[in-house]
């Protein structure tokens, strides 16, 4: 592979709010994704398309999507490496995606730098280089650096946790979308997580006090009442080369 070629990844997830958010932290200078939300769909960019590696919700058509497309280690193995995600993280889902032909599986949620982490050593190891990691984007004002968890907006640099990078990732890849609070906490702590306490808000909080973005004239983050949040900077992906 080419080291100026844009890898190319294809995102196989139903949850928009999900394959959004994968869309986004993938877009980092070295990868160029497109998304789609069922098996014809994939299986037509598959062939049309030729991606270097396949980004697969194993939740998805009862864990048989990579025999659908071919890719598992009961048919011909493909040249296609796979990157699986699930919301069960138990060890037999996890033994059962490897035996169908996954090359790594991660539980949602995950955070953006796990899921770039492990998109680029996938990458790496079957085709053998990737073009440089570019670690800062830019979503509006705002620039982000996921390599090192900061945001830069005009000279200002702020320095984000793990938890408030993955808040933010989340609803700038969905912005002009009203995320409920049941939503973030979903997609943020996981299905599982049991609380009584406003801890989507207090984090939405702490995001806005460091990005000085004042709750009742906001820049970035918009509260929508009884319902929840919406990101208004959008985000312009500049169309970059499919070639």
């Amino acid at each position: 592979m080419s080291l100026e070629t844009p890898v190319r990844v294809l995102v196989v997830v139903d949850r928009q709010l999900v394959a959004n958010t994968v869309a986004l932290t993938l877009n980092h200078g070295v990868f160029v994704t497109r998304t789609v939300h069922n098996v014809f769909e994939a299986a037509t960019l598959l062939k049309e398309w030729s991606p270097h590696l396949v980004v697969v919700d194993m939740d998805l058509g009862d864990g048989e999507l990579l025999r659908q497309l071919g890719l598992s280690h009961a048919d011909q193995r493909s040249s296609v490496p796979a990157l699986g995600i699930t919301r069960r993280g138990d060890l037999k889902t996890k033994l059962s995606a490897f035996a169908q032909g996954v090359d790594d599986i991660m539980t949602v949620p995950f955070s953006p730098e796990e899921l770039l982490a492990r998109a680029l050593v996938i990458t790496r190891r079957a085709h053998g280089s990737v073009p440089p990691l570019q670690s800062t984007i830019r979503l509006g004002q705002l620039e982000i650096d996921i390599l090192n968890r900061e945001v830069r907006a005009g000279t200002s640099t702020i320095h984000l946790t793990s938890i408030e990078q993955s808040l933010l990732y989340l609803l700038a890849a969905n912005a002009g979308r009203v995320i409920e609070r049941d939503e973030i906490l979903d997609a943020l702590w996981g299905v599982d997580f049991v609380t009584e306490t406003n801890i989507v808000d207090r984090h939405i909080r702490a995001l806005r006090l460091k990005l000085k973005d004042n709750y009742r004239r906001p820049r970035f983050i918009e509260t929508v009442p009884r319902h929840g949040y919406r990101f208004i900077t959008t985000f312009t992906d500049e169309p970059q080369s499919t070639a």
